[in-house]
Parts: structure tokens; sequence; C-alpha cells
């Protein structure tokens, strides 16, 4: 008899997520036709059903993906096309799958590849396959930390489980069914999930998050914030993290949090300038990479000694760039395009080095900046539209927007180009007096990230106001 017990549902919008335990198991693996489930196709499967202490039902067998099996597949899996020219098609076995499967919880190495491909397959025979998951890789970091690979073939080795038939669905399968009988030996309830627990920290905790934007925070057991980010929906991005298998460092995050706190901010431009600042300031580990520069080389104007204005792409350090970018090819791509949009010299734009005129003057594209031709007056007149273009259309003004509820609006100030910092102020003392929406500002450092977050976001989005002072 298969028998299932329920202890907690998470009611997340367009999500419901169950945790049980289960007495059954569809311990399985699949070789295929490539690593894409929406271009390749299954061409073995392997189920193994396991009442958590025995196997109790096998299933397996070839599957004529109705396409050709490629050269360095067959290399790896000894799977060729003569082998299963005669092989079901997977809408023969599906049933099989389906009967086989039900109500027992999917168990995989890399669940997600094998369940998606599987999933996929149904799709294309307008089925939906939705059955629960465990992956052996995520248990096994969990309960057995610390061995150098996860791999099935390298974990099965460190841990003595024979492994007959590598890269074959049967073999295969059957490693992770002794890999996952040694899982429960250790943990029977594998890893300690139960009805108030969500991997560390408690499922109510997740379940009471606001669907509104803000920041969030993880914190280790200790209390220290491991983790920033935002959202628009603080509740929905958090559990997002929690189903993420696709990557070691997800995975080791994901066992390292104890708590969840959270910051709501009204306005998602609040919400990313202030994620950018507490990732600087805190310096969370998982952060690394917001914690360093968002973008490592910039457009700088200077003036040369004839009075024209020319441009350089340089590593961005202590100064401000007119606009800033992840690489030097990404500046000069950038500065080759608004070079041809205002017809300025390439030579002068730090695009082109020549001892006389630009290639440009040569083939007539250039007006002769290069070799002082066209008066300085008149070329820097066509600069300052590209620098128009690369900064804020004012110099002082205040972006105002939704804020934390509805009496309040949030508030950023931009100061001779410079951003100052935000606040929130009450929705009815709006109106155009600058002294209310300055005294509701709170200070904070400007930088070319945030900068850019606000040149970006005002591109993207419409804000409810903007007021120039």
């Amino acid at each position: 008899m298969q028998v299932f017990l329920s202890i907690f549902i998470i009611d997340i919008p367009n999500v419901i997520y169950y945790l049980h335990f289960c007495t059954m198991y569809a311990i399985l693996d699949i070789e295929t036709t490539g690593l894409s489930p929406v271009r390749d196709k299954i061409i073995e499967i392997a189920i193994f059903i396991h009442n958590g202490k025995e196997i109790v039902e096998e299933y397996s067998t070839l599957v004529n993906p109705e396409q050709t099996i490629p050269f360095n597949i067959t290399r790896l899996t000894g799977i060729n096309n003569d082998m299963v020219q005669d092989a079901p098609k997977f809408w023969e076995i599906a049933k099989d799958i389906v009967i086989l499967t039900e109500g027992k919880s999917i168990v995989a190495h890399n669940a997600s590849f094998d369940y998606n491909f599987i999933r996929n397959e149904f799709k294309s025979l307008g089925y939906t396959f939705k059955r629960d998951r465990l992956c052996t890789v995520k248990l096994s970091r969990r309960i057995i930390p610390n061995h150098k690979s996860y791999s099935l073939g390298k974990l099965c080795s460190s841990l003595g489980i024979p492994l007959d038939g590598r890269h074959r669905a049967a073999g295969d399968a059957l490693a992770t069914v002794k890999l996952f009988e040694h899982l429960l030996e250790i943990s029977p309830s594998l890893g300690g999930i139960n009805s108030s627990m969500f991997y560390n920290i408690s499922a109510d905790i997740i379940k009471n998050l606001p669907d509104e934007p803000g920041v969030y925070y993880f914190h280790d057991h200790n209390g220290e914030i491991i983790y920033i980010g935002k959202s628009k929906n603080i509740r929905t991005r958090v559990f997002s993290h929690f189903s993420n298998e696709k990557s070691d460092r997800a995975l080791r995050m994901i066992d390292e949090i104890h708590d969840v706190s959270y910051e709501l901010t009204g306005s998602e431009l609040v919400a990313l300038l202030l994620e950018s600042d507490e990732i600087k300031t805190q310096k969370p580990k998982y952060n690394k990479r917001q914690r360093r520069a968002i973008n490592h080389y910039g457009i700088f104007p200077y003036t040369d000694s004839h009075g024209y204005i020319c441009f350089k792409v340089d590593d961005v350090k202590k100064e401000t760039p007119v606009v800033a970018f992840n690489s030097a090819k990404e500046a000069r791509e950038r500065m080759y395009v608004l070079s041809e949009k205002y017809q300025l010299c390439q030579k002068l734009c730090g695009l082109y080095e020549s001892a006389g005129a630009c290639f440009y003057y040569q083939i007539n594209h250039c007006m002769g900046a290069c070799i002082q031709k066209e008066q300085p007056e008149k070329y820097n007149t066509r600069v300052q539209q590209m620098l128009d273009e690369l900064s804020y259309n004012w110099q002082n003004f205040f972006i105002v927007d939704t804020g934390r509820n509805d009496n309040e609006k949030s508030v950023v100030k931009i100061e001779h180009g410079k951003f100052i910092g935000f606040g929130y102020i009450d929705a009815d003392c709006i109106g155009n007096d600058i002294e209310n929406l300055s005294d509701a500002i709170k200070v904070y450092p400007d930088n070319r990230d945030v900068q850019q977050i606000i040149r970006t976001y005002l591109k993207q989005h419409t804000v409810e106001m903007l007021i120039k002072y």
C-alpha cells in the first residue's frame, strides 16, 4: 500500500509547494541525445520502485528518440542508432511511466535534469507530468558534506558503492538507489525536513513574508547576513532561492540560511538603491559580484589643447565616468555608435590613432576636427548633445514614486547631477515644496553603480513624478 503524509503547504501566488514524507520512491535515470530538454530526446530510461528499504519493482527500456543520436553520445553511452531503431517511442511507454511513478517521489542524481526531460516529453504529448522530486546531489551535500566532488561516479567511488554500467540508465539508476539507501541510513528524515522547518528555518517565516517590493536579508546560524537581495515581490523571490538546484553555490547558500529579514521600500527604484548600498556596507559572503563595482570601464571626457572635447575609454577608478560598462570592448562599441550618431571625429573619440587626419575624414564622414579644420565651438555643440543623451535631462530634480503605503510617497534626490539619497514623505505634502522634499531625504553615498541604476530605471520605467528645482 502506498502511504502519504502531507505535512506542510506553502501557498505562494502561482506556486503550491508540498513538503511531505513519502514511503514510496521512483528512483530513476535517463540517457539522452544531448543536454537540452527542448531540442533533445530520451534514448533510455530505468526506474526502480523503492519502499524506503528495498527495491520492489524494476523497469528499464531503450527509447527510440525519433532523431539521430550524435556520435559523442554514442561514444559516452554505447547506445547507437541501430540499437534504438526497433525500441518503443516515448509515447508508447508514457503510460507505463505514469503508472510507475504515480503517488511516488522521483529520486535522481541531479534530479532537475531527468525531471525536465521527462516532463518535456510528456508536454509534447499534451500531458502535464508533475511529481515531487528529491535530488541525491542536493541531499548528499547536506547529509554528507565536505566531499571533493558530488558527481555520481566520484561520490560512489568515495563511498564504496559499486557502479556497473556507467552512463547507462540501469547502471546509474541502481547506483543512485544504493546512494539513496546510504543517505536514508544516515538521515531517515532526509535531512530533517519536518512540519515546522523549511530547510534550516521556520516554514512560517517564508509563508508570512510580504508580497511587496523591498530588500531581503538571509542570515546564518549566528545571525550574520550572508546574502542581500531585492524584489518587487519579496515572498516569491525568497521562495525561488529554495527551489534553485542549478549551482553548487546556490545549494551551499541554502544550507546556511537560518533566518530571513526584510525592509519594505514601496518603490522598486528605492529597493535597487538600498540593495546596492547595503551590499557595499554589509559585504555579505554570497554577494561577491555585487560587492565589486558593477562596471569596470567608462567613457571619460577631456578637453585637448585646441579646445576640442575628446573622449577616452579607461579603467574606472576614483573618477565617475559619463557612463560605465562591464568591459572596455562594450565601452568602445557604445562610443563608436555615438560618434556615428553625432558625426564626431573617431580620433577625438579615442577610436582611431593617427598623427594626422582620422580615416573618417578621408572618406568625408568627419568634418576635420582631428586636423583643426572644423571650429571647436561648432564641434563641441554636437559633443554636448551626445553628453546630454548620456546624462540626466536635468541636473537638479526629485523622483517621486510609490511609497510603502497609500499615505506616503518615496522620494529620490539628484543635485548637480549627483545622487544625494532617498526617503519618504506624506503623500499630502508633495506639492512643489523643495524644502519639504529635501527634509525627507536620508543621505546615501553617490557612486557609479547608483548613477547607472537611476539612469537605467528612468529609461525603462515610468515614475509618478519628476520635479525639477
